[in-house]
């Protein structure tokens, strides 16, 4: 294992929140203070922008940070390989709003870097699970932390109604 998790193994989380190469820490931490309130894990791609120890990352977990379950990948294989749960790609090109789509516990929601988006070759994988949260002009992108927190809670508000 390349990062930490605070929680034991024996405990499944109910949602896998995975951030491809983040290039901020305050999306970051946001991102993993969402993923504590829903009881998901998080789950980073490097590279990463920024290093585990920055100030700035801690600071937007809040002291949430030692709490939460998370952990550091090498490549998105490796990630593949070592969580096999149904992978939902957000991409703003996706056609599919994430509304449509139906969440299971275990499912994996992941995200693109702040800058980037998901590579292709991820989307392309998955096309069937590609989702997008809308936007009206001339809004061209969400915050990352923002769409982790919306489709974490619209997992959770489905599987609690």
């Amino acid at each position: 294992m390349n990062g930490a998790a605070s929680t034991s193994d024996a405990c499944v989380p109910r949602l896998h929140i995975v951030l491809h190469q983040p290039e901020i820490p305050q999306n970051t931490g946001n991102a993993g203070r969402t993923c504590l309130a829903v009881g998901a894990k998080l789950w980073m791609v490097r590279p990463l922008g920024f290093q585990l120890n920055e100030k700035k990352l801690r600071r937007a977990g809040l002291d949430y940070w030692t709490d939460l379950d998370w952990e550091v990948v090498d490549s998105w294989e490796i990630l593949v390989n070592r969580l096999p749960a149904r992978k939902w790609c957000f991409s703003k090109s996706a056609e599919r709003i994430y509304t449509t789509a139906t969440f299971e516990p275990g499912d994996a929601l992941v995200f693109g870097s702040e800058t980037s988006g998901l590579p292709g070759s991820i989307r392309d994988a998955c096309p069937e699970q590609a989702l997008r949260i809308p936007m009206e002009p001339p809004a061209r992108s969400l915050n990352l932390a923002t769409s982790v927190a919306i489709a974490g809670y619209e997992a959770i508000r489905q599987w609690n109604t």
